[in-house]
């Protein structure tokens, strides 16, 4: 079993080379969860669709595509296949002939819940084992991040238009 590494100090942290670990990490638990849903038939898109919509179902394709970051035409033939595949069903909005609610099947249901799941499994095997401590101050530092993210996000749009 290897020792925790030594933190450096505080005037050697380098926010580029922080960035780079949080990016290579990002990419290894992706992958490790990627492996765990495909042993389910689920790939991450289908599993975000699935997901996003345990949360909160009935809302519309340009919502579900608005909260997955993505166009409605980048969501449009996974939604389709998620639906043949009896995952996801569309109903009628009442007065709008052009947008359909989305709710999942109970098949799709099931589906998400393992997925879930799985998940949650992973999290709790790897960052579930830090002290409540780290935990509290990496949840404090993601959400300050969060927001200097979404500030620079504002201030790049504003400044497009």
């Amino acid at each position: 079993m290897s020792s925790a590494p030594v933190p450096a100090p505080v005037e050697a942290a380098d926010p580029l080379r922080i960035w780079f670990r949080f990016i290579r990490l990002n990419r290894r638990a992706t992958n490790a969860v990627a492996a765990e849903l495909k042993e389910l038939g689920l790939s991450i898109p289908q599993f975000d669709l699935l997901s996003t919509l345990t949360e909160r179902e009935g809302m519309s394709q340009q919502e579900l595509a608005e909260r997955l970051y993505v166009t409605k035409g980048n969501v449009s033939g996974l939604l389709d296949r998620m639906v043949e595949a009896g995952l996801v069903e569309r109903r009628s909005i009442p007065g709008d002939r052009r947008s359909n609610a989305l709710y999942l099947t109970s098949k799709g249901r099931d589906l998400a819940n393992r997925g879930i799941a799985a998940q949650r499994s992973y999290v709790m095997r790897t960052l579930g084992t830090l002290p409540a401590q780290d935990l509290a101050e990496l949840e404090r530092i993601v959400l300050a991040w969060r927001d200097r993210a979404r500030t620079e996000e504002e201030d790049a749009s504003g400044k497009s238009r």
